[in-house]
């Protein structure tokens, strides 16, 4: 366990340069941006003149001296904090260089000040008062906070990524490093920033190369046209280069010529509109060894490169990748890596050895790491959601009052607090405890923890899928929303809508066609879309219980392969919730049978469910236990349908039915059996997919996700769960009659 006094991510070097020295250069203005072999410190600013030198990760690093007219948004100290500045509507208006010469002198000499500002800052970095205190940003750091937009909107400023741009920065500039090997927690926002490093870097320089890497072809896509196309696409018209093909290409962003900043002397030039050629491209390459082999790159992003499943090795292709950096001995283009890490058998394991050849205090006789790489790890405390403040500082332990944070919410726990809470309640589950060390590591060592092998569903396939779901913008997958009667008018017609307080995440309606179709046999209900899909519900009988607790209930919807324009074996809905009154679940749950007119099957051991369905008709989409036929049920099995959860065969029917569709159709298929070799799996409900993580056999009631989505499961296959019927012999007993004589007599 680290102590708190650890967790410093720097600090500052008092007289690492002798003063006379350090003076006379700042006068001179003769510090050169890049390593200084004299000193061994890295020099990342760039006006000649070198501030505060300070230690990350074992590394010296000299910042800028801090401006006398740093930026203050207020006076008083307690108002002064990162804020994004909005474009200027007027020039929002122009969307490329082109518009910006049809507008007159005065236009252009009006803001041709603001515009040379800003690329200043992009170059030389920000200064800005911080709680009072002076903070320097680099300018990829800059261009993140002010022009990237990304999934929520623009990213926070946060001091641990602070840390990160300098680093990077650092990396850059230091002539013996390939570049950055980061090891990170689940969500920290490395996909954005290293989106962003691509765009910084592909529209300033000519005639480049930027390439991105991740662990499987899907998610280098994604991260291309889910984040870096979009960021390129709404960066202001002085950044945005000219550009080749599509507004929203799939497989490449390719500039004529890169941006041109605009300053007094050349913002009457015009571009001649006549150029033609690319001079920068951005792309994305399919996960393997030999990935951009032979390729020469200025930059190469480099995500989930702890996650690469064998028979992928992130070892071996960094050895290939490495040559596409460096030209003989000088090295001309640089790697951002960052990951979480993966079970040490699950490729974790070349991770880890990467990691460690990275560290720069082993460095050869050539000043480099043994990967060339420079390693860098910064604790969970320092970067995890819903612990940071205003400040973009973390809040370690919790506070004596309540704190604002980042995200306008009060923060009343503390980072590590809440992480060591976790830790004690997942002790007794190995697996489950690993891999959140994994995911929330606070040393090295919970990063590179191994799973053990008594987890009954596949983790690996479970986690990779989860960590794919967070790398993706799941507004563009998955959409939150509720079912209501049209008219308010029971038992007419249910309609869907979007709304973001909605209790259900739905990722496919059908057409129109298809939706509140139901026929009446018998004086009840059926559905019509048998063939499509199945649900399956985890109820509750009460609304609510002694302070406020009890389980979810839980609603999945599952479809199978049909002929219909549908998904094939893919969860469609999710709703996992306990709304103030049973009965608005049970209501909810009736809209969503009704609207996609598919069949339920629900535990009956909580049978309100069931009689809500059957006392307004629709008996008929209560599907009946698969494991028996109609004559061996029940009575009350045949009055409200409904499997029970007591029975031994029905809890390991129901968990083989869970391990086997984890199997075929979460995270990478490595056999190409279910869909194309290292394509991810569409479960997109990461609720569900951690319940399946976490899920007992032994102790069924606290895993609602599970208990749902495995009865949907089992809904969709019931023709295997349905008895052998016995052969019964049949007797013909035909008479047979004595023909002697003159009448016939039947014989005994």
């Amino acid at each position: 366990m680290q102590k708190d006094a650890q967790n410093n991510l720097y600090h500052v070097i008092k007289d690492y340069v002798p003063k006379a020295v350090f003076t006379k250069k700042n006068r001179a203005r003769t510090w050169l941006y890049g390593y200084n072999e004299k000193y061994d410190f890295v020099v990342i600013s760039k006006s000649g003149q070198v501030g505060e030198i300070i230690n990350v990760n074992g590394l010296a690093i000299g910042l800028p001296p801090i401006p006398k007219d740093a930026y203050k948004r207020s006076d008083k100290k307690e108002k002064q904090y990162w804020e994004r500045d909005e474009l200027p509507r007027e020039l929002g208006r122009i969307n490329s260089i082109f518009q910006w010469n049809e507008h007159p002198p005065q236009f252009k000499s009006k803001w041709v000040d603001y515009i040379e500002a800003e690329f200043d800052k992009r170059e030389f970095g920000f200064w800005f008062y911080n709680n009072g205190k002076p903070t320097y940003i680099t300018g990829s750091h800059y261009m993140y906070l002010q022009w990237t937009s990304i999934d929520v909107g623009y990213p926070d400023f946060r001091e641990a990524n602070r840390i990160f741009f300098i680093y990077w920065e650092a990396c850059k500039a230091d002539k013996r490093c390939f570049g950055l090997d980061y090891l990170k927690i689940r969500r920290s926002g490395f996909s954005f920033m290293g989106s962003s490093e691509c765009i910084n870097t592909g529209t300033l320089v000519r005639d480049s190369r930027v390439g991105i890497l991740s662990k499987t072809g899907a998610d280098a896509k994604k991260m291309f046209t889910d984040k870096v196309v979009p960021i390129a696409n709404r960066l202001p018209f002085f950044f945005k280069p000219i550009q080749d093909g599509m507004d929203k290409p799939k497989t490449e962003l390719a500039f004529r010529v890169p941006a041109s900043k605009i300053t007094k002397k050349n913002m009457y030039d015009e571009v001649d509109e006549e150029l033609t050629g690319l001079d920068t491209t951005i792309d994305w390459k399919n996960t393997d060894d030999n990935s951009y082999d032979g390729e020469k790159l200025l930059l190469l992003v480099h995500d989930e490169s702890g996650k690469w499943i064998k028979p992928n090795n992130i070892q071996n292709n960094w050895r290939v990748t490495k040559t596409c950096l460096r030209l003989g001995s000088k090295i001309i283009g640089k790697c951002m890596m960052g990951s979480t890490s993966n079970a040490l058998s699950k490729g974790g394991d070349n991770f880890k050895k990467l990691f460690e050849d990275s560290n720069i205090a082993n460095r050869n006789a050539n000043g480099q790491t043994k990967s060339g790489l420079y390693s860098l790890f910064i604790p969970m405390e320092w970067n995890m959601e819903g612990f940071i403040d205003k400040y973009g500082m973390p809040v370690f332990r919790t506070p004596e009052k309540p704190v604002l944070g980042v995200d306008d919410e009060m923060i009343t726990v503390g980072a590590i607090d809440y992480w060591e809470a976790e830790v004690e309640s997942l002790k007794k589950d190995a697996d489950a405890l690993n891999e959140y060390y994994r995911q929330f590591p606070r040393t090295e060592s919970h990063a590179f923890r191994d799973e053990s092998q008594s987890s009954l569903f596949n983790l690996t396939k479970i986690y990779s899928q989860i960590d794919y779901n967070d790398s993706l913008i799941m507004e563009h997958h998955v959409t939150r929303g509720r079912f209501y009667w049209k008219n308010g008018q029971k038992d007419s017609e249910v309609i869907w809508t979007p709304d973001s307080r909605g209790r259900f995440k739905i990722t496919w309606t059908p057409k129109k066609i298809l939706t509140n179709k139901k026929i009446q046999k018998h004086g009840m209900y059926f559905p019509v879309n048998e063939h499509i899909g199945a649900f399956g519900c985890d109820s509750y009988d009460i609304s609510g219980t002694v302070g406020g607790g009890g389980s979810n209930g839980a609603l999945h919807g599952l479809t199978k392969f049909s002929m219909e324009e549908a998904p094939s074996n893919e969860f469609f809905l999710e709703y996992v919730a306990r709304p103030q009154t049973a009965e608005i679940f049970f209501e909810e749950v009736l809209m969503a049978c009704v609207f996609y007119s598919m069949p339920i099957l629900v535990e009956n051991n909580k049978p309100r469910l069931l009689y809500h369905f059957k006392n307004r008709g629709y008996r008929g989409f209560c599907m009946n236990r698969p494991d028996k036929h109609y004559n061996k049920l029940s009575k009350t099995e045949k009055e409200l349908g409904g499997i029970p959860n007591t029975s031994e065969d029905v809890k390991q029917s129901h968990a083989s039915a869970v391990e086997s569709y984890i199997e075929k159709y979460v995270g990478i298929d490595l056999d190409a059996t279910y869909r194309p070799i290292g394509e991810m799996g569409s479960m997109y409900f990461t609720r569900t997919l951690e319940d399946w993580a976490r899920f007992d056999i032994s102790s069924r009631t606290k895993y609602d996700a599970s208990i749902s989505s495995g009865l949907a499961i089992m809904a969709n296959q019931k023709n295997l769960y349905l008895p052998e019927q016995k052969q019964s012999k049949i007797n013909l007993n035909f008479a047979t009659y004595n023909n002697k004589g003159i009448l016939s007599e039947l014989m005994r």
